[in-house]
């Protein structure tokens, strides 16, 4: 069956949180498949039922009204391209904008019966929270796109293999249009997902015209760090010289910007035994020219700067006193350790 048009069914649960039910129109006749085999069509339809059974009293039982949960069938999902996605702020609005997707707020249920990925779109401080609800059968399917350093956080629920992706992409306002991180140094993008379901949300952000690249864990563990330090060090410099943008650290400041990477480079590459690929200031300067206007702060520090920070002034001593600089000048709203 071919859908004309795509439609979105907005669905209120009693908390007043919204779940939105998407359903693709690029359906094609031709990926309707027929068998020889009654028995293996009969197979088939049977399991779907009782998928969708489940899935049915599982939406009733949460109040969803009966038309609400009658359009729910129409959401094929075990088709190809069906996620569900955490927190609908700008990046969760984004990514339900396109394809099979059930979008959910930070207070509401996983379905423990579903499958597919589980974007989380949220801030690092909603995480802890959100794995503890998830049902544990689905907990392989959650998918990282947070900013920052995660491995002893994910080491320590166990999830350190799951899918993890670092989004160079700059959303300015819930349905303002994406800006790629496609560059003069990258234009194949430089976004990257790593896991089991990496292709999907390549796929995904695909749709949206973004680019992403799977790549292997071995890959993506320098690109990771690469991005942490593109975020403390623009962020920390910015903010130590009152700029107003990323782009103005990194002009008016470049020689300080320039320290500051390499400085980080030589400590991770020391603690962690990790090759950088030749060119990371390139990298980073160019990705900075994409997205010059964002706004300088440093926030979420146990998540970024802090990972440098524990590495001590021997390690990273501009990293150190740019931070001292900013705690002085009232610029932190934290304490450092």
């Amino acid at each position: 069956m071919k859908l004309s048009l795509p439609f979105v069914l907005l669905l209120t649960l009693t908390s007043s949180t919204t779940l939105a039910w998407t359903v693709s129109s690029n359906q094609n006749p031709s990926n309707i498949c027929s068998s020889s085999s009654s028995r293996d069509v009969s197979l088939g339809a049977s399991r779907g039922a009782k998928k969708w059974s489940r899935k049915k009293a599982w939406l009733e039982q949460r109040g969803f009204s009966p038309s609400a949960v009658a359009a729910a069938s129409t959401d094929t999902e075990t088709s190809s391209g069906f996620c569900t996605v955490v927190g609908g702020g700008r990046i969760g609005s984004l990514l339900a904008s396109k394809g099979s997707t059930t979008l959910l707020g930070r207070g509401d249920v996983i379905d423990p019966e579903g499958t597919g990925p589980i974007l989380l779109a949220t801030r690092n401080d909603a995480l802890d929270s959100i794995i503890d609800a998830c049902p544990p059968n689905r907990r392989k399917d959650l998918v990282f796109l947070q900013n920052g350093y995660l491995d002893n956080f994910l080491e320590s629920k166990g999830l350190l293999e799951n899918t993890q992706a670092l989004l160079y992409l700059s959303v300015t306002a819930v349905g303002v249009d994406a800006v790629d991180g496609i560059t003069s140094v990258n234009p194949e993008g430089l976004t990257a997902a790593t896991g089991e379901w990496a292709q999907a949300l390549a796929d995904r952000l695909g749709s949206l015209d973004l680019k992403c690249n799977v790549v292997s864990k071995e890959d993506y563990r320098p690109a990771m760090f690469e991005k942490l330090i593109w975020i403390s060090t623009y962020m920390l410099v910015g903010t130590a010289k009152e700029c107003s943008s990323v782009g103005q650290a990194g002009s008016d400041y470049k020689e300080i910007v320039e320290q500051v990477v390499n400085e980080l480079v030589t400590a991770v590459s020391k603690k962690e035994g990790i090759t950088f690929q030749p060119g990371t200031m390139e990298r980073l300067a160019a990705y900075t020219d994409v997205v010059t206007d964002f706004p300088c702060a440093v926030k979420e520090f146990e998540w970024r700067n802090q990972y440098f920070y524990d590495l001590g002034d021997e390690e990273c001593p501009i990293h150190n006193g740019l931070l001292r600089e900013c705690m002085e000048k009232g610029k932190l709203g934290f304490d450092l350790p």
